[in-house]
């Protein structure tokens, strides 16, 4: 069977050279005539339906993905999480001028996590005719009502602008398109935001790359939908569906908890075969229906397994174009949101905010409330009681949110702080073991005071922060005890306060074409400190965590680095020494075991995916038979520095100065929510084992 060959645009996209107009862009206004004359002709080019062109009907094959994540956390570091993966192969048909039928022929699905997640029917097909002259989404229940902006009401909606053009050239191709950008003219009504890509020659639409404001959203809780509509060159002079992306965000109300889910669906169409004459019948019925039960559609034979079928990276729609039109709805959308006032509700950053245990506050039972007052103001106020130190803990703030991402919050704590560069394990793991083994992996202080952060995020893919704090800073002693064993002791020093000022940058990036990504955060800070016995100083600090993975040898190679490093003053206080050991920053070695005024974190991991024992478990879908082994090298240098006072009162071993490598081995499975590590540490070190749930789950904890 010969099919006509299609063009699709991203390949084309690499052929294109500089068209004459390329630099016409920035000089084209708003609804200048040039451009309503444009949107006019593709208006009326999409009123025809293509009937002028001589496509009488089509039929072609959509081979597609689902796929559902989940997010928790807040800012640029989060990490989605996938939840579930579906894969799909369609038949599709469409015959002029706006006739569509869909036959679902071959689904199934992978699961990563217990979930029951249902799809609406129009997410399990392809979009045709680039959208009617209404849209909908989600069977109305998440975009519904948003005039088209190639539609009879497009003018009274939306703001045009041409902000750029190109030319394409290929063998027997030359093709002129024009990117017109469009925003709505009132931010307050159901409208798209985004850009269109015209054929200048006939046109017909080539790309659509658009967003919603916050009136068109229909589900309160949805923050954003995106969608990528890219169409081919068939024959020449048909341009048809050829590859289309869509994500769904919807925030996670309960508790006010930062979380959010994702749908994400990425279709691939291919085998077009143009007017073939297709009878009347063909269309009868539901647009989008199942060519079989459900055991028949699983047992279609699929071209790869459902998650090799997944792009390697499913967190993010890949265009360029489509970052900046996300950016630019959400920020609609967020601004009609943080304009409401809402009453107060149970608040909570995780788990730990309701219940934890450590040697401490032994039991520590808490809850927390918020309140948006409207205009991007909120409050918050979280609190708990130890059962064993018999004591309050609590943070009140008081948050103005702008809609382009600016943050101004002042907050007053009398809470712990934790000493050491990392997190060593998660809250959940950590309370268990304290509770029942005498085996608790963080090193707090009490910290009471306020402080005052300017925050800035433009986008989701960055943030910058200053913050000035006032504290008292005091030593905390054991409480509690464990049901088993007996705890360490806590770090003691002298009571001091400090004023410090605090300049922080969050980064992460993860193209969606499974390359190398990398996420990152760096601290510098500036204090001055005095005591009750006249005595003082001023202290720097700096400490970075940095991520870098990329797909290499059948697997997945990640390297993290933890830095830090304090000024070599004398009269260094006993909490600002960096501390690292522990699973996360030292495995094979005992926790905090490097204390130093420098010292250097470094490991190198290579993840690969293996064969497992596959798990059915009815509704909730099918676990994928595989886990993950994680074969890794780390390596811990100290700095302890000759000639002042180079360690604080805690005995450290003499002989940590330098490198200390280990040498393991990690396991995630069970949905990889779970992961064992077992290390050695070749310098002194000693045989460790550690169980914990996967790091991305440690926000929830």
């Amino acid at each position: 069977m010969r099919f006509p060959r299609v063009v699709p645009v991203a390949a084309a996209l690499l052929m294109s050279v500089p068209g004459a107009e390329a630099a016409l862009g920035a000089q084209e206004q708003w609804n200048d005539a040039r451009t309503l004359e444009l949107v006019r002709a593709a208006t009326a080019r999409r009123a025809l339906q293509l009937a002028d062109t001589g496509l009488r009907d089509y039929t072609a094959r959509a081979k597609g993905t689902l796929s559902f994540l989940t997010q928790f956390g807040e800012g640029v570091l989060a990490r989605p999480l996938l939840v579930r993966a579906d894969q799909l192969e369609l038949e599709v048909y469409w015959g002029a001028p706006d006739r569509s039928k869909q036959r679902i022929v071959g689904r199934r699905d992978t699961l990563l996590l217990p979930n029951d997640q249902h799809y609406h029917r129009d997410h399990l097909g392809i979009i045709q005719n680039n959208f009617p002259d209404v849209i909908r989404l989600g069977d109305g229940d998440e975009v519904v009502d948003v005039p088209h902006p190639l539609s009879p009401r497009g003018p009274a909606t939306y703001d045009y602008r041409i902000t750029d053009s190109l030319s394409i050239r290929g063998t027997g191709i030359a093709v002129d398109v024009i990117q017109v950008s469009v925003r709505p003219r009132d931010p307050a009504a159901p409208a798209a935001v985004g850009a269109v890509h015209i054929d200048r020659a006939t046109s017909a639409v080539v790309r659509m790359t658009f967003s919603f404001t916050r009136a068109a959203l229909r589900d309160p809780r949805l923050d954003d939908v995106s969608v990528i509509l890219e169409n081919g060159l068939v024959e020449g002079r048909f341009w048809l569906p050829r590859r289309q992306e869509i994500e769904v965000r919807r925030s996670v109300s309960w508790m006010d908890f930062p979380g959010i889910g994702i749908i994400r669906g990425r279709w691939e169409i291919c085998c077009i075969e143009a007017n073939v004459g297709l009878a009347a019948p063909t269309f009868r019925g539901a647009e989008i229906v199942e060519a079989g039960p459900p055991e028949r559609l699983r047992s279609f034979a699929f071209e790869r397994e459902v998650l090799d079928a997944l792009p390697e990276d499913v967190r993010a729609l890949d265009a360029p174009e489509v970052r900046a039109v996300q950016d630019e709805a959400r920020r609609l959308v967020r601004a009609g949101a943080l304009a409401k006032a809402r009453s107060g509700n149970l608040f909570a950053r995780g788990m730990s905010d309701f219940v934890r245990s450590d040697r401490v506050e032994g039991l520590a039972l808490g809850a927390g409330l918020s309140r948006r007052l409207g205009g991007g103001v909120s409050t918050s106020l979280v609190g708990r009681y130890g059962t064993a130190d018999s004591h309050w803990k609590g943070r009140g703030e008081l948050r103005w949110q702008g809609a382009r991402g600016l943050e101004v919050t002042l907050a007053g704590f009398d809470d712990w702080q934790q000493l050491g560069e990392v997190q060593e394990v998660s809250t959940l793991r950590n309370s268990i073991a304290a509770q029942e083994f005498g085996s608790d992996w963080t090193q707090p202080m009490r910290a009471r005071g306020g402080a005052l952060r300017l925050a800035h995020a433009p986008a989701e893919r960055g943030r910058i922060f200053l913050e000035g704090t006032l504290q008292d800073e005091r030593a905390l002693d054991r409480h509690a005890v464990p049901a088993f064993g007996r705890f360490e002791p806590t770090v003691l020093f002298t009571p001091l306060r400090r004023e410090a000022v605090t300049l922080g940058v969050d980064g992460a990036a993860a193209p969606a074409d499974g390359g190398a990504e990398w996420r990152g955060s760096m601290r510098v800070t500036r204090s001055r400190w005095s005591n009750a016995n006249a005595s003082g100083g001023t202290v720097a600090r700096a400490t970075a965590d940095l991520e870098w993975s990329a797909p290499t040898l059948g697997g997945r190679l990640r390297l993290r680095t933890i830095a830090a490093a304090t000024s070599a003053g004398i009269n260094l206080p006993e909490q600002d020494f960096v501390r690292l050991g522990g699973p996360t920053s030292g495995p094979g070695y005992e926790f905090h075991s490097f204390i130093g005024r420098a010292g250097v974190s470094q490991r190198l991991e290579w993840q690969r995916r293996v064969p497992f024992l596959a798990l059915d478990l009815g509704r909730f879908g099918r676990v994928p038979g595989s886990l993950v082994l994680a074969p890794y090298l780390h390596a811990v240098w100290l700095h302890r520095p000759r000639g002042v006072d180079v360690g604080p009162p805690t005995p450290v071993p003499p002989d940590r100065e330098g490198w200390n490598p280990a040498v393991g081995l990690g396991t995630i499975g069970l949905f990889d929510l779970l992961r064992v590590d077992v290390a050695r540490g070749l310098r002194d070190g000693r045989w460790t084992f550690s169980l914990d749930v996967a790091r991305s789950l440690w926000p929830v904890l």
